[in-house]
């Protein structure tokens, strides 16, 4: 198993395109660490980097305290899962497993034994005599998985291996890796796109965007703490509603002022806004659609009109519009409404809606950080 380190890691491409801004980052071993962020953000690219499938622009790639850099990928001591699964269609799974064993001059039965180990504990045992095209995509993927689990390699690199499957085959994928994970207790870097594979999967978080490092963190950090509106809005689903308004301070109180209508911040974001001594200023005032809840007609609610009530099962999604056109999104647990009120949730309805301040995050205007956790 094995450590991994980045030190002021670059990707500049010839025409002069940089898509990796001076990455630093250490991957203790053991650990499982997840590249997410939009597309074209550098995840790939970085990952590619530690595998030695793109060459590195400026910095340094350590692999177990060893400097990687001009090593061949095959010298890195790594194994990589690929998007596209890149199988041998003329070879059955059992032979496109025992590969690289074969390659390695391994003796056949230490092949046999490694090959019989891996399917057994991927559920693949009785496809090992099909080629790939007589398997499902999650079957093929298994297969790729499998070929990489034999190598016994330092580090386990995953590019986006999920992406291809449908959205259960995914859900039951992320469940076996993360399995795979305790059997094998071994160093993961996995790249995503998927917030939701990111949450459930990392042991830390990596949002990345435009080759820059947003934020690191556990998933609970990066949720409840997250340093900037864009980290704010990318975790999370629906994402958070964000509201232009005022904070504003009197004396050692504080309170919000969305769409002119006054909520008093009190406890931990009250104690954390005094330590930062925030004064009164013009801020983006975030809240996820989970911590809103209707309420009855009271002053400190905020009103608005229904505009779409999406039926998501257990839960609602009401997406909702105020005075002044802010567009909001409401999650309802479904066990909270009687049938009557479910059915009374109808475009132009009016509601009102409101939050408690431990729920609230509070973004600079200008600089979008976050001014509790943004430093």
């Amino acid at each position: 198993m094995a450590s991994v380190k980045l030190t002021d890691v670059k990707k500049i491409y010839e025409n002069k395109v940089t898509a990796v801004h001076d990455f630093n980052l250490e991957i203790a071993d053991k650990e499982f660490v997840v590249f997410v962020g939009p597309s074209g953000c550098g995840k790939s690219t970085t990952l590619r980097m530690i595998a030695g499938l793109e060459d590195i622009s400026d910095g340094t790639v350590e692999i177990d305290g060893v400097v990687v850099n001009d090593l061949q990928p095959k010298d890195r001591d790594i194994a990589m899962v690929f998007q596209n699964y890149a199988l041998y269609p003329h070879m059955t799974v059992y032979d496109n497993i025992a590969f690289s064993l074969r390659l390695q001059k391994m003796p056949e039965d230490q092949v046999y034994e490694k090959v019989t180990n891996a399917a057994e504990i991927l559920g693949i045992t009785e496809y090992l005599t099909r080629k790939p095209r007589a398997l499902s995509g999650g079957q093929r993927q298994r297969v790729a998985i499998g070929r990489a689990m034999v190598r016994n390699a330092k580090v386990f690199l995953m590019d986006e291996p999920l992406s291809n499957l449908d959205a259960k085959l995914r859900n039951q994928m992320r469940a076996e890796i993360i399995l795979l994970r305790q059997k094998l207790d071994t160093t993961f870097v996995y790249v995503t796109h998927d917030q939701t594979e990111a949450m459930t999967l990392g042991d830390r978080i990596v949002i990345m965007r435009d080759g820059i490092i947003e934020q690191v963190g556990t998933p609970t950090e990066v949720f409840e703490m997250p340093r900037n509106i864009f980290v704010a809005e990318f975790i999370g689903a629906p994402k958070m509603n964000m509201i232009e308004t005022e904070l504003v301070r009197k004396g050692d109180q504080y309170f919000v002022m969305p769409f002119g209508t006054p909520i008093g911040v009190t406890g931990e974001k009250r104690e954390e806004l005094l330590k930062k001594n925030v004064q009164s200023c013009n801020i983006v005032l975030g809240v996820r659609p989970e911590h809103m809840v209707l309420a009855d007609d009271s002053d400190d609610a905020i009103p608005c009109k229904l505009e779409v009530n999406e039926m998501m099962g257990s839960e609602l999604h009401l997406h909702v519009y105020t005075e002044d056109e802010t567009r909001l999104i409401v999650r309802i647990p479904t066990i909270n409404l009687s049938m009557d009120q479910r059915k009374s949730l109808v475009f132009g309805k009016e509601l009102k809606v409101t939050f408690e301040s431990k729920v609230m995050h509070f973004f600079d205007k200008e600089t979008q950080k976050n001014l509790i956790y943004g430093d």
